[in-house]
């Protein structure tokens, strides 16, 4: 698909929905300025950011809203179709789209799920799936192991799970559904379908878990829903935000695995500072995150009223969409040097990203993808220390997304080595 501007009076890029190259494309956006506006599928037009000074200014900035409801006059007016293939993106009411007061309203809500006691208490569960999955790897195998859908793919969605308190029969229904929440390239007909499809699993998870309550995420956003007032949280607000808490638990965390392994295997001089330990498991996860940001570009905010950035001279007007394109920033040279392409975890700046957003809708899941990461990662390479790419690094094909920013596959071989079953490293600090 054709992503250079239509005219040179410019015209907006047409973004390619199937993502065949999203560093590519943002390189042609940065080439066109710190923000341009880009034809997104299904013919709507909104500014991609992918300078990081302005995108920090934009995610502060009270006059710029995510809630379409009240910010897109396009949307509110009924313009958007109603089976624009990214409709769930805005439709959805939860922290993620909300704005002001109830922004803060029903952040605090779900806040409880990532706390940092939670997050801790979650780390035995963490090394018991971690090893679970890893000894599950452990046996012969003919030809390549897809890590992604064996390991990259299950290690969040359990912990999830866990977080959540899924009853292990709905596991499956949750994994295809979640699957397709973030393809960009599926047909109107499927994507209506699987929004049918996510909301129909999370109604038969509240049911199941007003029967049988438990110590966990749930549970304690149905006693939200359920308090005497009838004003906390609406039975839509429930639903929506568990959408997000899937989106923050798990699509995250399972393309920092996807690309931390591929990334790895692809540089094994990185990979060996790592294993001789001269460098430590959580800056190589910086690194990961900052080179392949999991998420590529948000959807979307909006500007309440005219804003004119002063630094970039650009003017956003009010009701216009704007996609903060995360994977265009992590490279920004302004911040990462003359080579932010260059995968190298002993980068300086390789805290400096934001890859988990910025602000007050700073990602919930960010410390529990940092511990699974911290310790999966050094189990997978410790049980597996002469795993190499079943492909070439540039035969790894993309997913079809330009939001979720991982592989189709991750094929690999894992060259099985004389290691004791369930050995783990301890995991770093």
């Amino acid at each position: 698909m054709d992503t250079q501007p239509a005219t040179a009076s410019g015209c907006p890029f047409r973004i390619d929905p199937a993502a065949h190259d999203i560093h590519a494309e943002s390189a042609r956006i940065r080439a066109a300025g710190p923000a341009v506006q880009v034809e997104l599928p299904g013919g709507v037009v909104a500014w991609s950011v992918v300078d990081a000074a302005l995108a920090k200014r934009l995610l502060t900035d009270p006059r710029i809203s995510k809630d379409a409801h009240r910010h897109w006059p396009a949307y509110v007016r009924g313009e958007i179709a109603e089976d624009w293939p990214l409709r769930i993106w805005v439709d959805v009411r939860n922290a993620l789209t909300a704005y002001g007061s109830e922004h803060t309203r029903l952040r605090k809500l779900i806040g409880a799920a990532f706390t940092a006691r939670r997050v801790r208490a979650l780390q035995p569960a963490i090394e018991r799936i971690v090893g679970e999955l890893i000894d599950e790897l452990d046996v012969p195998h003919e030809g390549p192991v897809d890590l992604r859908a064996r390991f990259a793919w299950l290690l969040p969605l359990r912990v999830l799970n866990t977080l959540l308190g899924v009853p292990e029969e709905m596991h499956e229904a949750f994994r295809t559904s979640v699957g397709n929440l973030f393809a960009t390239d599926l047909s109107p007909e499927e994507a209506a379908a699987n929004a049918v499809a996510v909301y129909q699993n999370l109604t038969l998870l509240v049911e199941a878990k007003r029967e049988n309550p438990g110590d966990d995420v749930t549970s304690e956003l149905i006693r939200a829903r359920d308090d005497d007032t009838g004003t906390v949280l609406d039975q839509q607000e429930l639903l929506d935000s568990l959408v997000l808490l899937i989106g923050a638990g798990h699509e995250t965390t399972v393309n920092l695995f996807d690309h931390a392994i591929a990334g790895l295997l692809a540089h094994p001089g990185q990979l060996d500072l790592l294993k001789d330990g001269e460098v430590p498991w959580p800056d190589a996860v910086e690194e990961v995150v900052r080179h392949e940001a999991p998420i590529a570009s948000i959807l979307m905010r909006f500007a309440v009223e005219d804003v004119e950035d002063e630094e970039s001279g650009i003017t956003f007007r009010q009701g216009e969409p704007i996609v903060v394109n995360y994977g265009g920033i992590n490279r920004d040279p302004a911040v990462h040097g003359e080579h932010p392409e260059a995968f190298d975890i002993t980068r300086e700046t390789r805290r400096d990203h934001l890859a988990f957003g910025y602000g007050t809708h700073f990602c919930l899941g960010a410390e529990l993808a940092r511990l699974e990461g911290r310790i999966a990662l050094p189990a997978l390479f410790g049980r597996f220390p002469d795993m190499e790419l079943a492909v070439p690094p540039a035969a790894l094909e993309p997913q079809e997304s330009f939001i979720s920013n991982g592989h189709r596959s991750l094929p690999v071989h894992l060259n099985r080595a004389a290691v004791p079953a369930r050995a783990q490293a301890p995991v770093p600090a």
